[in-house]
This record gives structure tokens, C-alpha cells and sequence, in this order.
């Protein structure tokens, strides 16, 4: 038998999240109809919503925000998709405590839920999410199906069964499924408030991006410092990737586990990280690039999602509050001679980036590009910049 949370009379629940242990929490649905099935995990940003829900990392996930009113500033359309190719999965459901209201901001261009249902996202309001968040911290993130049904017509045997056939995130190449299928240019810039988004005309380096499920203000981030970008998907061999003439080389971010994307792309990275030029590898990329330098990976209990995570660079002692997204960390105690730690999660100590000494390599955990989170982590794309100078010079 399931044990059912009634956070509001069964009468008149429209939406529900199952969990594979059999717990179901009754709420309003919003959004898009019908189930979705995937990883629940929690996020502490208050702001952002738009971003995080079209991050490719969050392929497979079900998101639910602790923070209580999402969705009060509506959605807009300069705020692009972070996804890089349109229409790829990111998040497929979205749980939060108060009801959506009507958008009360002058740059919404539409109502959240109205987003929400464009987007294919099922949302669920009105449940008790801080007893949710305390269930994930306990007990880790769990399988999980949540639906709105609009005639409250619920099943909840079926949404339990549902998340236990779900055959989770681990050993899951997921990567495979937001990638883009054919290469791209980018020169698009950061967004500023007089201009909007505004084209590099003149640039210094040449990167190419392999890209895993890349954010697109990764791809302006490396424009405002000088770089037009290539990308180019998992699959592309090194051959056609030197082939381009790149400056660097950038290995993105991207959902699922990186064990199971390097039996896939693991020989075109090894062959960059031989190549000699300088590579910025960011969440999965940071992760895909420590198993090609020879350390190991491990699946996280609860991971890091949110825009407030104190992370200390160990190279300046300077700690800077980061954007994170990831379920999977690299375990720091299997790190090779020569690879060294360079950044550090001050939440749980665990690992947020490396360096290779004496060749032109670094990455971090978390997502520098800050979409959504702060801006403090824009350094490091100026770090690869100087990278590429250095490399230039001989």
C-alpha cells in the first residue's frame, strides 16, 4: 500500500508526485498534462526559474524548488532557452509550494504556467516541499512520477509502479540525447541592458566546443572574452576537431553519468588532453575530463542544484558563490600525479575543479556562466583566455 500525503482534500487534487518507495504528496497540476518519470531532485535558487528549467543537465530530472513563490515574475523571450539545440530535453517536471500567480514584472512577455505547458514541463503546487526536501537530504534523490490530470483522475498505484520501472540516471549516457546533431557557430554576446544580445565582430581565438548539452551563455561568456565558438557534438572525432584550427578547446556541461559518456566519447577526449592545447572543462566536461586523465566518478546522494553554493578557489583563497547542477562529483582521493585540486565545495568539501600542472588544462564542478546564479565565477573564462595566450606565445 502507498502512504499518501494529503497536502489538500483527494476531491480536489489535479497533479501528484509519486516516489518509488511508495510515498505520494497530492497537489494542483499546472503546466503540461500527463506523466513524466525521472530523478527528483531539490533547488535552493530564488530566482532564475526559466534558466534552470532549460538547462540540459536537468535531462531526466523532476526539479523542485524550496524556495515558495516561483513563477511571479512570469517568462519573457530575451531570457532564451539555455539549451543550445531547440526543443532538447532538459527538465521534465517542476514542484513548488504556492500556486503560480499572474506575472507581475515589466520584461514578461507570458505567464509562467503558459510557459510551463509550451515547454511540455508538468508542474505541481500547493504540496509540502520542505518535507520533501527533508525526505531527499535523508534519503537521497529519488525515482519519481509526477502527473496533472486535470479531471483529478489520479492513479497513484500506476505513478508508483511507474517510478520503480524508471531505470534511473546511473549508467545513463544522457548526454547522447541533448547534444546538437550538426555543428554551429556562435558569436552572440552576454546580454547588457541597452543593446540586448549583440554579435562579436572582431574575434581573438577560435574555440571549438564539444558539446554534451551545452548552456548558451557558456557560449556568450566565451564570446565576451574574445571567442568565436564551433560546436560540434560528442561524437566528432579529434581528427575533425583539430581540423577547425582551434585556439581551445571547451568540453561542456550535460546531464546523466559520466561513466557511461566516456565509454562513448572517451577516446576523443583522451585525444585532446594529448593535443597539447588549452581545455576548460565545466561540470560533466570537468568530469568527463578527470576519467580521460585516469580518476573515477561516483553518484552523489542528494547533489548540488542551486544559485548559492560557497566554492573556494584553492590557487587565490578567494571564495565565490557559484551556480551548481549535478548529481555526480569526482572523487578527489583518485586523482592521478600531476592532476591537482583547484577548487573546493565548502558546503560537503567535496570537489569543484582541477588542474593539470605544467599543461594548459583546467575545470570546475559548477557553472561559471551563471545562468541563473551569480556573476562571481566570469573569471575563469578570461583564465582560459590567458590559457590561449600562453599557448600562442610558445
Amino acid at each position: 500500500m502507498s502512504y499518501v500525503e494529503k497536502t489538500q482534500a483527494d476531491s480536489s487534487a489535479t497533479g501528484a508526485i509519486a516516489l518509488a518507495d511508495g510515498t505520494v504528496f497530492l497537489g494542483h497540476g499546472t503546466g503540461a498534462t500527463g506523466i513524466r518519470i525521472g530523478e527528483l531532485c531539490f533547488n535552493t535558487a530564488i530566482t532564475g526559474y526559466q534558466e534552470i528549467l532549460t538547462d540540459p543537465s536537468y535531462a531526466s530530472q523532476i526539479v523542485l524548488f524550496t524556495f515558495p513563490h516561483i513563477g511571479n515574475v512570469g517568462a519573457n523571450p530575451e531570457d532564451h532557452e539555455e539549451s543550445s539545440e531547440p526543443g532538447s530535453d532538459a527538465a521534465l517536471g517542476a514542484i513548488f509550494r504556492e500556486p503560480i500567480t499572474a506575472p507581475s514584472n515589466w520584461r514578461a512577455g507570458e505567464g509562467f504556467d503558459s510557459w510551463l505547458k509550451t515547454r511540455g514541463i508538468v508542474g505541481l503546487s500547493g504540496v509540502d516541499t520542505r518535507a520533501i526536501t527533508r525526505l531527499i537530504r535523508e534519503k537521497g534523490m529519488p525515482k519519481a512520477a509526477i502527473c496533472h490530470q486535470p479531471e483529478g483522475n489520479i492513479d497513484f498505484e500506476a505513478l508508483i509502479n511507474a517510478a520503480r520501472a524508471w531505470e534511473g540516471l546511473e549508467c545513463a549516457d544522457l548526454a547522447a540525447n541533448v547534444d546538437a546533431d550538426t555543428s554551429f557557430a556562435n558569436a552572440e554576446q552576454l546580454w547588457q541592458p541597452a543593446e540586448g544580445y549583440s554579435a562579436l565582430t572582431d574575434g581573438a581565438y577560435h574555440v571549438v566546443v564539444v558539446d554534451f548539452g551545452v548552456k548558451k551563455n557558456i557560449l556568450r561568456n566565451l564570446a565576451s572574452v574574445g571567442a568565436r565558438t564551433t560546436v560540434v557534438n560528442g561524437d566528432t572525432p579529434f581528427e575533425e576537431i583539430l581540423a577547425l584550427k582551434p585556439d581551445g578547446i571547451v568540453l561542456s556541461n550535460g546531464p546523466g553519468d559520466p561513466a557511461a559518456t566516456i565509454e562513448r566519447s572517451g577516446d576523443t577526449i583522451r585525444a585532446v588532453v594529448g593535443s597539447g592545447l588549452p581545455i576548460l572543462g565545466i561540470c560533466l566536461g570537468h568530469q568527463l575530463l578527470a576519467l580521460a586523465l585516469g580518476a573515477k566518478t561516483m553518484k552523489m546522494a542528494q547533489g548540488h542544484h542551486g544559485a548559492n553554493h560557497p566554492v573556494k578557489d584553492l590557487a587565490t583563497g578567494k571564495v565565490e558563490i557559484v551556480s551548481m547542477n549535478h548529481g555526480f562529483t569526482v572523487d578527489p582521493a583518485t586523482l592521478p600525479p600531476g592532476v591537482e585540486e583547484s577548487h573546493r565545495s565548502l558546503f560537503d568539501g567535496t570537489n569543484s575543479g582541477l588542474a593539470v600542472k605544467d599543461r594548459p588544462i583546467i575545470s570546475v564542478q559548477h557553472h561559471p556562466e551563471a545562468s541563473p546564479g551569480p556573476q562571481d565565477s566570469f573569471y575563469l573564462f578570461r583564465r582560459f583566455a590567458d590559457l590561449m595566450d600562453k599557448h600562442r606565445a610558445g
